[in-house]
């Protein structure tokens, strides 16, 4: 059994519909330590697309923690900082001196 699916597995046992989803987290790095967050994610859709069966309030409190982990992870992914208006157009000035000399 791969990783993937016994974290999905671990899921579908300790899912339960009140529950927040950084205790589902926590509870499932009780029984698997080494387990990302990530991987976590990866295994909640994984038991939605793979190991579907007939308790769909299971099946839709999987889909609401994957989506909301998967966006808070896609928000905690830092951009890169974009120079200011004031920055592109010095730095244009500045090129445009250079072109004169």
């Amino acid at each position: 059994m791969s990783d993937i699916q016994a974290l999905a597995a671990t899921l579908k046992k300790l899912a339960k519909p009140d529950m927040k989803r950084k205790d589902l987290i926590a509870a499932v790095r009780d029984q698997h330590p080494d387990a990302t967050k990530k991987e976590v994610v990866r295994a909640a859709f994984y038991t939605l697309t793979h190991d579907v069966d007939d308790d769909p309030e299971q099946a839709q409190h999987l889909h609401a923690f994957a989506l909301t982990e998967r966006a808070s992870d896609e928000e905690d992914a830092i951009l890169p900082k974009r120079p200011g208006k004031k920055e592109r157009r010095k730095e244009r000035e500045l090129g445009s001196q250079g072109e004169h000399r």
